[in-house]
């Protein structure tokens, strides 16, 4: 017919099929230095979590010698783990957190 177009359907383009990170358990440890207000920044800060889950998880670790915080992608754990000893380490604390595959 004229003056009618014909459409074409899209072109279905195929990306190659990646692996997904692994994830990463992220574990504070309790230590004898670092006051607790701190440890509840750090968690509210750069693991992002909210002021009742920070305190939880601070006073867990305070207990029982540690607690677990969240489960991250390796890399993104890896990041926030360095950010979070890098700030305690500018405050002279001894804050650790460590990195555990799920």
């Amino acid at each position: 017919m004229p003056g009618t177009q014909s459409r074409s359907l899209p072109r279905v383009i195929e990306r190659p099929q990646t692996e997904l990170e692994p994830l990463y358990r992220v574990v504070i440890h309790n230590d004898d230095v670092t006051p607790m207000d701190f440890v509840v920044y750090i968690l509210e800060r750069i693991f992002f979590l909210a002021e009742p889950d920070a305190m939880t998880v601070m006073l867990t670790a305070h207990y029982e010698g540690q607690a677990y915080v969240q489960t991250l992608p390796k890399q993104e754990a890896q990041t926030r783990v360095n950010k979070a000893h890098f700030a305690a380490g500018l405050e002279g604390y001894p804050l650790h957190f460590s990195i555990e595959p799920e």
